[in-house]
């Protein structure tokens, strides 16, 4: 607290130093000798004028503090991503437009604070920084966040224009600046669109775009859901990449198109498969899909409405076949081709094809057997159901290895797959093969999937029905954690192996637990689902659970975890509770019949894997339920329709809340004051200074509409996601309890069309 503007150099000879403090002085710049504070470990430059650090900022290899906001800072030197034992960086309060991606270095980071800046922009290598707790990125000017940060817990976005967009890559769909923009809230479902048009911006960051007179008047309904798999039926070696966007009504015709934008997971870098946007009309179809890379955005034109969604699919080849003619060619593997002669066809008809390509380590470790190998698999399919007039020449590469100059051609089979029942046919011996030194070259009529095989092997089909079934199942492991605040809240998550080690980090300051599971496979949207063991139960009233089994269905590249909060009968006083959570096969079950739970061994094993759970001795906080209960009114939040909140759902809350519960009360919008005189009235009982908390924003908005999107937000920001959802499910569970009750007495809407159709008959 003086007012130095300037560092004598003689500071920077310190070489010893280990903690310097210079805060709240006038300081405009750094001399270019700091970075031989070597040992320095914390430094803390808040409230200066700094407008640029030097270069040799980089050079303080043993910093691990630096707090340097409120200053005026408008760009960072490349060389901060040198600081690679940093564990928290402060950079609040300046007018940074833009960080520098080296950032992504500083592997030890915890926390990067980067709000109050004029962010434009962020780099979604971030994301990949292994120890990152928190990051701060609030009031800031980002209009688009990469979706891999986008959906971190413990990322901070209040106060950024999501969504709005600032289109340098979107000339081709360029709209008038007259055209409104409008964020809708998170608790906003619907929208009236005039014949002026409107770009209407999901909180998740879908983006719609009604151009004008595309419609004269219509109300717009918008929902965005976890992916069913009853509804969403994956093709093979499809991956889900993004939630499921229904638009409302289905099926109204719009005089012009409208354009969907919809953030997706970005999957690995693979040259072989490719991003497109699927909708709904009576089954799944895939539309003609713009993909900006840099930003992680698909983009279609429609003119009615239905769902949405983004796969990564394998590349697809197409093309037009006329009556003089043609040749189809793979962009995965040139030499994969398909030549169409003259009078194939009496008329045009379209052709697709797509090529999975299959290592030969990856099928020798499958088969264990090092002289087997197989060309790339070849998918053909016609929008036509007739055969070809003329046989159409397929040519494939000979598997690796193998040539026409030393292949044995009893090794040699050509195999013909049904897609339908997955199973393969050894149709060597029924069509003409020719070879070259390097290509198989065949004729056929009809168009299914073709795999070359070289092997000693007799029963080839049975064995590629094997190998085909094992490359579209994902090795993963399952995690059971639990909170190291709050031991029975249990986090749960179903992780692809390669993605593990990752996870595991970015957990690892919340949570504790047992190690991940021993390694099993699934398929790309298989369902399973987790039942708790030896006394251990849910305690939660949630749509997704079963008599205290809970449901979940294995996407590779979205999230499939969950929070739970769990309790036991046992008598927990004197010593902890072991019990354990089991992960099983299949759909939630009404039971789980006695010899599914026993046979844990075997191809038809419904069992999966078992992680140990232990609830310590407890605490006395929060269990007194009946003094608690006569301390505070009944109170009921929101209403019939969108579903309440009592006040025992908040006395369940607050069991689960701990030394964080005033900066959840700052997101709720308590100040600071109040706060304070909670903690002042209640000195020494966290348990009623939590409670009063509560209580006290409740009785406040009781009236007020949004307050449970409010509270849910708050959490959110509070990194407490487990209670956001609890609370999102009891909403949800409220409002499906409302609408079933009104059907049943007949006041529902479609029970009273179904009145007005039969009294006018």
């Amino acid at each position: 607290f003086n007012s130095f503007t300037s560092l004598l150099e003689c500071v920077t000879e310190l070489k010893e130093l280990t903690m310097l403090q210079l805060c709240h002085n006038q300081l405009a710049a750094l001399p270019k000798s700091i970075g031989k504070l070597v040992k320095l470990t914390s430094f803390l430059l808040m409230k200066n004028q700094l407008r640029e650090l030097p270069g040799s900022f980089g050079e303080l290899a043993a910093l691990q503090t630096a707090d340097i906001s409120e200053n005026e800072l408008e760009r960072l030197p490349d060389e901060i991503g040198n600081l690679h034992n940093c564990l928290r960086l402060d950079l609040s309060g300046n007018k940074l437009t833009t960080v520098p991606a080296s950032l992504a270095n500083l592997t030890s980071l915890r926390e990067l604070h980067l709000h109050s800046n004029q962010l434009v922009a962020v780099p979604a290598s971030l994301a990949r920084l292994p120890d990152l707790s928190r990051l701060d990125l609030q009031n800031n000017s980002l209009r688009f966040v990469p979706p891999e940060i986008q959906n971190f817990p413990f990322v901070h976005l209040k106060g950024n224009p999501i969504g709005v967009p600032d289109s340098p890559e979107r000339q081709d769909h360029a709209k008038p600046k007259q055209i409104p923009v409008r964020c809708l809230a998170s608790d906003a479902d619907s929208f009236t669109v005039t014949a002026v048009g409107c770009n209407i911006v999901l909180p998740c960051g879908i983006e719609i775009h009604f151009p004008p007179e595309a419609v004269s008047l219509a109300v717009i309904t918008c929902r965005v859901t976890t992916p069913d798999p009853q509804q969403v039926k994956l093709r093979h070696h499809d991956f889900l990449l993004s939630r499921i966007l229904e638009l409302l009504p289905h099926g109204v015709q719009f005089e012009k198109e409208v354009l969907i934008r919809m953030p997706y997971i970005p999957p690995q870098s693979d040259c072989q498969r490719e991003v497109v946007m699927r909708t709904f009309s009576e089954s799944w179809s895939d539309v003609d899909t713009k993909v900006f890379k840099s930003r992680h955005v698909a983009c279609c034109s429609v003119l009615h409405f239905s769902w949405f969604l983004v796969i990564s699919r394998l590349k697809e080849n197409k093309c037009t076949v006329p009556l003089e003619g043609t040749r189809l060619f793979s962009s995965v593997d040139p030499n994969i081709k398909v030549t169409f002669p003259p009078g194939a066809v009496n008329e045009s008809r379209s052709v697709k094809m797509q090529v999975l390509p299959v290592a030969v380590d990856e099928l020798r470790e499958l088969l264990n057997d090092q002289d087997s190998v197989a060309s790339p698999l070849l998918c053909l399919s016609q929008n036509a159901t007739d055969n070809f007039l003329k046989p159409v020449k397929i040519q494939l590469p000979l598997p690796s290895g193998v040539t026409g100059s030393n292949m044995d051609r009893s090794k040699l089979h050509l195999l013909l797959g049904d897609p339908e029942v997955q199973d393969w046919m050894d149709i060597t011996n029924q069509v003409a093969l020719e070879f070259t030194h390097l290509y198989a070259l065949f004729e056929v009529n009809h168009f299914s999937w073709y795999w070359l095989w070289y092997t000693t092997k007799t029963y080839v089909g049975g064995i590629a029905k094997k190998v085909y079934e094992r490359l579209r199942r994902w090795q993963v492991n399952f995690l059971a954690l639990q909170r190291k605040k709050d031991p029975e809240q249990i986090f749960l998550q179903c992780v692809p192996k390669h993605k593990v080690e990752s996870v595991c980090k970015k957990l690892e300051p919340r949570y504790c637990g047992p190690e991940p599971s021993e390694i099993v496979e699934m398929f790309e949207g298989e369902q399973f689902f987790a039942g708790f063991e030896k006394g251990i139960e849910i305690d939660s009233d949630r749509p997704d659970c079963v008599d205290g089994r809970i449901g979940f269905t294995f996407y590779s590249h979205l999230k499939n975890s969950k929070e739970v909060y769990v309790s036991t009968v046992a008598d927990r006083k004197t010593k902890a509770v072991k019990g354990q959570v089991s992960f099983y096969r299949g759909s939630l079950p009404e039971n789980i019949p006695e010899e599914a739970a026993k046979k844990r061994k075997g191809p038809d094993s419904m069992w999966l894997a078992t992680l140990p759970i232990k609830l310590p001795k407890q605490k006395s906080r929060l269990h007194t339920e009946s003094r608690m209960e006569s301390s505070y009114p009944p109170l009921n939040l929101g209403d019939e329709e969108t579903g309440y909140l009592t006040e025992a759902n908040l006395l369940s809350i607050a069991r689960r809340i701990g030394l964080e519960w005033k900066n959840i009360g700052i997101n709720l919008g308590l100040s600071y004051s109040q706060l304070e005189r909670i903690e002042y009235s209640n000195r020494g009982d966290l348990d009623k200074q939590i409670l009063e908390m509560l209580f006290t924003w409740a009785q406040c908005n009781m009236s007020v509409p949004g307050c449970i999107s409010q509270l849910i937000q708050a959490m959110k920001e509070s990194d407490r996601e487990d209670i956001a959802e609890e609370v999102h499910c009891i909403i949800e569970l409220g409002k499906k309890k409302y609408h079933d009750s009104i059907r049943r007495v007949g006041l529902s809407q479609e029970s009273s069309n179904e009145d007005s159709a039969i009294a006018m008959e």
